[in-house]
């Protein structure tokens, strides 16, 4: 046993080549087995093997010798300081084994899930949030309409916009008031005395208005149908009704006063767009009545009225309201012309098709009665016994375009009412057309040159008046040179081949044409 030992003892590393000897200490077995029997604990083991300076280290490893004879003494260095190393882990052990420090309870770690996840939470909500702001329709549709409202610049936005006023629900800008026309609207009104006067008044082109107690609430009568109107075209472009659709006359929809809808039998059946021209054209209050059970009823028609932004105008009762119980005001009326007018509300065809029924109203002693040659107006007239009233949209020849509402309270039927809104008419009109200036496109008349007596031939180039030479007539007596004067005609030869005398200009039967009223004939 104790030359197995021995030579165990005697395995050592191959020795250097200069001869020195190194004493490795062995441990005794009898030891080693005590200390297995001790508590484990971290074992440092240290190497004592040196390797002189000047020769390569090799790779470790045990040599078997041939034969080992005699005993090795130990090593002692004389002198130096060997410091001890430590045996390196294994990297599975140093993954595998958590430190205590980022090692947390249960509680912790869910604390701390919970805060990452509420972070998360947050920046997803805001990215969302952006993203859902952007893509909003009613954010698309403000911007559609601020850019209608520029393109349409140039035909409702007056030309100095410092003192420009927005009224609420309408696209309808306005510039300064023409005080001159307001003060001969209110003269008007104060030679009808017990007359109680609603007048707006806006030049569509230039933005000048007056208003004359046009936020006033007054009994709407059968102005209240302009609404219901452009609430059917609203209902038409959103594909609710179509203008063919057959709608059937009920018991509980007939109504007297005006209209003829009211002898025929219940059961009659009419086209959509037949009724809605019918409640305009003459006013058919059984129509009425029929268009606002197609459209979802009285309240329904006033939660679409307050949002276009109507406050005053409310529907209150079925038609005939005698009794005036539904309002409306004349800046209202004219706010929801605008609008229609700027296709805010309908769709520019359905616009054209409502303004061709307003301006088929059979009643013509209003507004169109105060209206020159050649303009057309888009109304309609409300009259109870305490109200009278017309609103319309007013197209003149010059290619203008301008609102006219005009409501008054008076004694019951009071005619003098009649009066003053044709009379209210007829100023305004006369005031927007002085003030129009001629269309861009614009050709004055062009004159053919004739040969006078003398045989000059006057210039072509520009516009070049008729002459106005005053002629003799066969009784010797001259026309006055003042008022219409026809131009000079170029005389004819006779039989004979000979000009006529000068006094022959004019034939003796001439007749001055006619020129047309200024006013709308009665229908």
């Amino acid at each position: 046993m104790s030359k197995s030992n021995d030579k165990l003892i005697a395995f050592s590393r191959r020795q250097p080549s200069n001869g020195r000897q190194v004493e490795r200490k062995v441990q005794p077995v009898g030891q080693n087995k005590a200390k297995k029997s001790q508590p484990r604990s971290r074992p440092q083991k240290i190497s004592t093997t040196l390797t002189p300076q000047g020769v390569p280290k090799t790779r470790p490893g045990l040599v078997m010798p041939s034969a080992v004879k005699g005993r090795i003494p130990p090593f002692k260095p004389s002198g130096g300081n060997i410091k001890p190393m430590q045996k390196q882990k294994p990297m599975g052990a140093k993954i595998g084994r958590r430190s205590r420090k980022t090692k947390l309870k249960p509680m912790a770690r869910s604390l701390l899930y919970a805060m990452r996840l509420l972070i998360v939470g947050v920046g997803i909500g805001a990215i969302a949030g952006t993203i859902l702001s952007v893509l909003d329709p009613a954010t698309r549709m403000n911007s559609a309409s601020s850019a209608s409202n520029t393109e349409n610049v140039g035909q409702t936005q007056p030309q100095s916009t410092q003192n420009a006023q927005v009224p609420n629900g309408g696209g309808l800008y306005l510039s300064q008031e023409n005080t001159s026309l307001k003060a001969t609207v209110q003269n008007l009104a104060l030679t009808s005395p017990n007359l109680t006067p609603g007048v707006f008044l806006v030049d569509l082109n230039s933005g000048s208005y007056v208003d004359v107690n046009a936020g006033a609430s007054f009994p709407a009568a059968s102005t209240i149908k302009v609404p219901i109107l452009v609430a059917f075209f609203g209902d038409v472009d959103a594909g609710k009704i179509r203008l063919d659709e057959i709608l059937t006359m009920q018991q509980d929809m007939v109504a007297g006063g005006s209209g003829n809808m009211q002898y025929k039998p219940v059961g009659t059946q009419y086209t959509a767009l037949e009724v809605a021209t019918k409640m305009i054209t003459i006013s058919d209050n059984t129509a009425t009545n029929m268009l606002i059970a197609k459209l979802g009823g009285i309240e329904a028609l006033n939660q679409r009225f307050r949002s276009w932004g109507l406050t005053t105008t409310v529907i209150r009762n079925k038609l005939p309201d005698l009794e005036g119980t539904n309002t409306t005001s004349p800046k209202e009326l004219g706010n929801l012309l605008a609008m229609v007018n700027q296709g805010n509300l309908v769709s520019m065809q359905s616009r054209d098709r409502l303004l061709d029924i307003m301006r088929h109203t059979e009643r013509d002693t209003l507004l169109p009665s105060g209206l020159g040659a050649g303009a057309t107006v888009a109304h309609k007239t409300g009259d109870i016994g305490t109200m009278l009233a017309d609103a319309g949209l007013v197209d003149m020849p010059n290619g203008k375009r301008y609102i006219a509402t005009v409501m008054i309270l008076r004694p019951n039927n009071d005619p003098r009412a009649e009066k003053l809104i044709s009379a209210i008419s007829r100023i305004a009109y006369q005031q927007f057309s002085q003030n129009a200036a001629p269309p861009s496109n614009y050709q004055p008349p062009v004159i053919m040159p004739q040969t006078n007596l003398t045989g000059n031939t006057p210039p072509v180039s520009g516009y070049q008046p008729p002459v106005m030479m005053p002629q003799t007539n066969l009784t010797g007596n001259t026309p006055p040179v003042s008022g219409y004067q026809p131009p000079v005609m170029t005389p004819l030869p006779n039989n004979t081949g000979s000009y006529p005398p000068p006094y022959m200009n004019y034939a003796p039967n001439y007749q001055y044409p006619i020129t047309n009223p200024q006013y709308y004939p009665q229908r």
